[in-house]
């Protein structure tokens, strides 16, 4: 057949790059993703919030994975489709660029990602182990990449359709298994759902600490119940528990002493990082346990006492 009747269509320019642009971005997504998986094996204490998942992008990795690989294999079941029926399309131009630029980001990328690597190991901030295993990563995927698509320039892939097939399922099969992976280290949404109510009534436990203290520095005695912090204090609104919809328990254990209750769901993660600092205290007064966060899950009181130390009045 004369190849040099094969032109380019719009339809060919935008399905090579759609699949272009969504083989980069779920390469990425895979990598990050599996550094994500790496820092949370292997914590690092100088780097406190990758030990929480929650605050690593972790979700979404896992989103763009579960949506663009997809996108991503679907485009290329078209591309390949059209090679089928007319052999001429292998030789169009924009395929020709779409594996040369492919071979070229790969290489790049992967030797942006060995520098950016080495210079986190050498300034201290990552650990050997974790830092050979990303190293091992990139170096396996970008020769996965080259070795693909050096194959396809070549026609392999033409020439044993069942094994492009095969190489295809193997591929989803380990997205799948990099995105259960995922649901195992951070949980379900519903799990997800259910810590993100925990770390807001941690917030509005220290928010509700923070008033109470305020109330004990102006009054030089404490709040006889949360509802007189709204009298006492022009403009504040007592927060309730967002999940229930009650108000959070709050009783005297003393004359400097109190307790604030709250219905968890599930162990804390870590003490404080998980949810937000807690709010400064007033100067001119200390409190007993006031950055002790750590809770089981049920129900949970955090006894406070006030130190008999500077109260002025204000």
């Amino acid at each position: 057949m004369d190849t040099q009747k094969a032109k380019t269509t719009p339809k060919d320019f935008f399905l090579w790059a759609g699949a272009i642009v969504t083989f980069y971005w779920s390469v990425v997504a895979f990598l990050q993703l599996m550094f994500t998986y790496i820092d949370y094996a292997f914590p690092n204490v100088l780097a406190p919030s990758l030990s929480d998942p929650y605050q690593s992008g972790m979700s979404y990795e896992m989103a763009s994975l579960i949506v663009m690989f997809p996108i991503f294999l679907l485009l290329m079941y078209f591309i390949r489709r059209d090679i089928t029926r007319d052999p001429s399309r292998s030789d169009l131009w924009v395929r020709r660029w779409a594996l040369f630029l492919t071979l070229f980001v790969a290489g790049l990328t992967m030797a942006v990602s060995v520098i950016t690597l080495l210079n986190t190991f050498l300034s201290g901030t990552d650990i050997v182990s974790s830092f050979l295993l990303k190293i091992a990563l990139v170096f396996l995927v970008a020769a996965a990449v080259f070795m693909h698509f050096i194959a396809d320039l070549r026609g392999y892939w033409k020439e044993f359709p069942s094994r492009a097939l095969t190489m295809s399922y193997a591929t989803g099969a380990l997205m799948i298994l990099t995105i259960a992976a995922g649901f195992i280290i951070v949980g379900t949404p519903q799990h997800a759902r259910l810590l993100r109510f925990d770390a807001q009534k941690i917030s509005d436990l220290q928010t509700l600490q923070g008033e109470v203290l305020s109330y004990f520095q102006q009054n030089q005695t404490l709040p006889p119940s949360l509802s007189a912090l709204t009298s006492a204090l022009p403009g504040f609104s007592v927060p309730i528990d967002p999940q229930s919809g009650d108000t959070y328990t709050y009783h005297l254990a003393g004359k400097t002493s109190f307790e604030l209750c709250a219905t968890f769901n599930a162990p804390s993660v870590s003490a404080v990082s998980f949810g937000p600092s807690a709010p400064a205290i007033p100067a001119g007064a200390a409190l007993v346990g006031a950055d002790n966060w750590q809770h089981v899950a049920g129900n949970v009181c955090f006894s406070r006492s006030v130190t008999p130390q500077t109260l002025p009045k204000v």
